[in-house]
């Protein structure tokens, strides 16, 4: 959990396949957006009620975003927006891959203004086309990274060995996301582990040279 100055961030791993679900809440306003409905609606469900001690006002889930149309990503989505009745969001390339309707498609710099918060959509092509990451900027603190499957600690997301999707995939990786914000920036990926830039940016060369 980081339990930041405005906002909270709990996060949970369900499945087989090791999935992070992440939730932001307001802690003034009690606003929440869920990250990736991946598996396990109980379990989201129960990350959900566990994040009302967050704030004194009355959590309700604002957005659900899901960083792209993998399925291993939307198991749970349409059980959690059916509890929640939650707004949808996705990447705007990726909404038709998307079996559970999106309300609100994404692009590149799209910001959500939360009662307490903002969010920015990052487009980051190559994992699949609509992949995109969501930023929160902490004003008293380093900036957060809910990267989906696009960056993990030891390089990109997977592009089924293609050449050029892997290109894309570094290349905006690189000029959207370790040019535009300082090392201190926490990554929080899809599966695993996270990270920081800091700790990550020594080896950009390594992973243009390998290509995965």
């Amino acid at each position: 959990m980081h339990d930041l100055s405005e906002v909270t961030i709990r996060s949970i791993s369900v499945s087989e396949m090791d999935n992070n679900i992440y939730v932001l809440t307001s802690k003034s306003s009690g606003a929440q957006v869920l990250i990736d409905a991946a598996d396990d609606a109980p379990a989201i469900l129960s990350l959900l009620a566990d994040a009302q001690a967050d704030t004194d006002a009355e959590a309700r889930v604002a957005l659900i975003v899901t960083t792209h149309s993998h399925w291993d990503h939307v198991r749970a989505l349409a059980e959690v927006k059916d509890v929640t009745r939650a707004r949808t969001a996705a990447g705007e390339d990726d909404v038709a891959d998307i079996e559970v309707p999106t309300d609100v498609p994404l692009r590149h710099h799209d910001v959500g203004s939360f009662e307490g918060f903002e969010l920015e959509a990052i487009h980051l092509r190559g994992h699949t086309p609509g992949s995109v990451a969501l930023l929160y900027r902490d004003p008293h603190g380093p900036a957060h990274l809910f990267t989906g499957d696009s960056l993990f600690p030891g390089g990109v997301g997977n592009t089924q060995g293609d050449p050029d999707r892997f290109a894309s995939l570094y290349d905006d990786v690189v000029t959207r996301v370790f040019d535009y914000l300082p090392d201190d920036t926490v990554v929080h990926p899809g599966h695993g582990n996270g990270t920081t830039l800091g700790a990550e940016r020594g080896s950009l060369e390594e992973w243009k040279q390998r290509g995965w």
